[in-house]
């Protein structure tokens, strides 16, 4: 390539920035909202600006070279100021209006906040509201989210951050299962999610039982335990409602998560952001028993 004559385009910057995200360009295109044809011209004019191969393809992914590695980690800082932008922007109204992106576990999203997601239109009916159910990290800081809910305190971040419950979880099996389940049957998580909390416990009490499924679906793992398939470690504001589901052990949680809200400085000064984060901890505030499953 011929050392670069012209500045980059700066859009073609963020069609970079999500390559190195997603890694490869049907991802790319899914998460952009664009073909995969856009997203590799894209590259091929970058790369031509600035006169370097940025990525190389192995294995079906596209992969950073040296340079291209330097250029991403510039590309995601100017991703948070751009976004940082916005923020400022935003924060100059003072109407509870427009749009506020929500993420969390997709077992938070459907058995809790879109049930109580009422009562919040009920105060700001001009609010609307995107609940991302995702096990990913999504970026509260290139606005990927407003709001993140995980189920572990941040170690790092320029994060707002602020604890909205405990989460116990127990062990449930099936009120009246339709298939013989012996004592040493379980259900867990996928083998990628083997360092959670529930998983640790569960190899701690396995011995010479069985794992009879793995899914990474907590509504698809409490289904199992209800047909009988096998004893499962769930939380308790999922499981308890649930008719067809019989607490197995104690009336105290066999473990605890902590739940942590994450928005960042400059959201937090918009309004329907901090209108909506408001009414979060309200809401958690009131289900505290809910959550920590505790008597």
């Amino acid at each position: 390539m011929q050392p670069p004559s012209t500045l980059p385009n700066w859009d073609d910057l963020r069609f970079l920035a999500t390559i190195g995200r997603e890694g490869t360009l049907a991802a790319t295109a899914r998460r952009l909202g664009v073909d995969q044809t856009t997203v590799a011209r894209r590259l091929r004019a970058l790369e031509e600006a600035l006169g370097t191969p940025l990525f190389e393809r192995h294995d079906g992914r596209w992969h950073p070279t040296p340079i291209g590695t330097r250029v991403l980690e510039r590309c995601g800082r100017i991703e948070d100021e751009v976004a940082g932008v916005v923020r400022v922007a935003d924060a100059g109204t003072q109407a509870v209006s427009g749009l506020v992106r929500i993420t969390a576990v997709s077992a938070l999203i459907g058995d809790y906040l879109a049930g109580e997601l009422a009562s919040l239109y009920t105060l700001h009916p001009e609010l609307s509201v995107e609940l991302i159910a995702s096990n990913d990290n999504l970026s509260v800081s290139r606005r990927e989210a407003d709001i993140a809910i995980r189920l572990a305190r941040p170690a790092s971040g320029d994060f707002l951050i602020r604890k909205l419950a405990d989460v116990g979880f127990a062990i449930y099996g099936a009120a009246r299962g339709d298939l013989p389940v012996r004592p040493g049957d379980w259900v867990a998580y996928n083998p990628d999610l083997d360092h959670t909390p529930e998983m640790r416990q569960l190899a701690a009490m396995l011995g010479d039982g069985r794992i009879r499924l793995r899914s990474n679906s907590l509504r698809g793992l409490a289904r199992a335990v209800a047909d009988g398939i096998g004893q499962g470690i769930l939380p308790c504001f999922l499981a308890a409602p649930d008719p067809r589901l019989a607490r197995l052990s104690g009336p105290q949680p066999v473990l605890s998560r902590e739940l942590w809200m994450l928005i960042h400085p400059d959201a937090r000064q918009q309004a329907r952001v901090a209108a909506t984060a408001d009414w979060l901890v309200q809401r958690f505030e009131a289900a505290a028993g809910v959550f920590s499953g505790t008597p």
